[in-house]
């Protein structure tokens, strides 16, 4: 099992950030190698993503979701993943978020991937890209404020 921790801070309020952060089919804009996450209802989604060059699916129920603070997942099916993002307002436009992932890298090519730090360098440029594109919008394309 391998765990991933990492931090950014984003030049908007928490409200935004975390509005943003919930509109869960919006992340292939900045996540790199998603190609879809559809909602199938209020906790559940499902997800396509390109891992070392293979389409990869999976089931993730969100198990624990409070505006404005986090949102926690672990998958149900497929791929295994789970983790955690949290918000924290430093100021009244200044919000840092804290991602943490849990993962079950497969087979040779995933694990010699992963030692070399390419699913760390990868969740680190996409929150630089979540950054950047909540920044440059200005505003949230929705939001979801309900709690799991």
């Amino acid at each position: 099992m391998e765990r991933i921790k990492k931090s950014i801070e984003v030049n908007c309020p928490v409200s935004a950030v975390y509005n943003q952060w919930t509109q869960f089919e919006d992340f292939p804009r900045f996540m790199e190698g998603v190609k879809s996450v559809k909602q199938l209802d209020d906790r559940r989604l499902h997800w396509i993503a390109e891992i070392v060059g293979q389409d990869k699916e999976w089931d993730a129920v969100i198990t624990d979701q409070i505006p404005d603070q986090r949102i926690a997942w672990k998958s149900e099916s497929g791929e295994y993943t789970s983790g955690v993002v949290t918000f924290y307002p430093v100021g009244p436009n200044r919000t840092r978020i804290d991602l943490e992932i849990s993962y079950n890298p497969k087979g040779f090519v995933e694990s010699a991937g992963d030692a070399m730090g390419v699913v760390s360098r990868q969740i680190e440029n996409d929150l630089e890209r979540f950054k950047e594109f909540i920044e440059n919008r200005g505003q949230e394309t929705g939001a979801w404020r309900g709690t799991i």
